[in-house]
């Protein structure tokens, strides 16, 4: 039972490396584990905060629904109230969560691109939460302007409060994650690990990719919900191909001159 509560500890220490700075691929996977558990314990941090906050937050949100949320269940309002309480978690941990991700791979990087990462970490949170307010000011009123007015000869629109808080809990939420989506292309650029030219030869794999991201955020099946987000994810990888472009120029320039 201790070693299981130990196992589960996220503030243990992370496994030791030898003198080159090396690990064994068991320690590795363990500093894994380490990461995530941190991370879920930063969730679970942001969650309780947003239990607290979840009221307000949810009486924002009811603005463009224009009345009291329908629920069609016992336990609808419930799930609803949860559903957001984790979304404010999620969007609260975000710094966490990138600072965990950063500490598994920075043992393996050179100083420049240490300092490069780190220096990067405010830019990414903060252009997280341009997505979210992109999707909220910008993506989601024409958006629900649309679906609402939709031959409304022939459909009424009564929406349940799970169906439109998944709606607009998860356009702005992974809206954010895809706005942080051209600064970590232009990092990756400057430690050269990622070219311009591998981003243009994979065009296609792109759009299937914005595709497939556009069917998961949007809880339902139809094309213009998925056009809606699809949009948006193209532009951003189109940005993420001329800041790559800059960010390789900055690194080659950064490279010492041949003998």
């Amino acid at each position: 039972m201790t070693r299981f509560l130990n196992w589960l500890n996220p503030f243990r220490r992370a496994p030791k490396r030898d003198r080159e700075g090396h690990m064994t691929l068991l320690q590795h996977l363990d500093e894994l584990r380490m990461r995530v558990m941190r991370a879920m314990f930063g969730l679970m941090i942001g969650t309780a905060i947003g239990l607290t906050v979840a009221t307000p937050v949810l009486k924002f949100l009811q603005e463009p629904y224009g009345r009291e949320f329908t629920v069609l269940g016992p336990t609808g309002g419930v799930v609803a109230y949860f559903r957001i309480a984790l979304l404010i978690g999620a969007i609260l941990s975000i710094p966490l969560i990138t600072y965990q991700l950063m500490m598994f791979i920075f043992p393996g990087l050179r100083d420049n691109e240490k300092r490069v990462l780190l220096s990067s970490l405010p830019a990414i949170t903060g252009l997280f939460l341009v997505g979210v307010a992109f999707a909220w000011y910008v993506l989601i009123p024409p958006a629900l302007g649309f679906l609402e007015g939709f031959e409304p000869t022939l459909f009424k629109p009564e929406w349940t409060a799970d169906l439109y808080l998944s709606f607009v809990s998860a356009l702005v939420f992974w809206m954010g994650v895809a706005f942080e989506m051209p600064l970590i292309f232009f990092v990756l650029a400057l430690m050269g690990v990622v070219e311009t030219g591998v981003l243009i030869r994979h065009w296609r794999i792109a759009i299937v990719g914005a595709s497939i991201a556009a069917a998961i955020i949007t809880p339902t099946v139809d094309p213009v919900n998925m056009a809606l987000v699809m949009g948006p994810l193209l532009a951003l990888y189109i940005i993420s191909v001329a800041l790559v472009a800059l960010g390789g120029r900055i690194h080659r320039a950064r490279l010492p001159a041949p003998l």
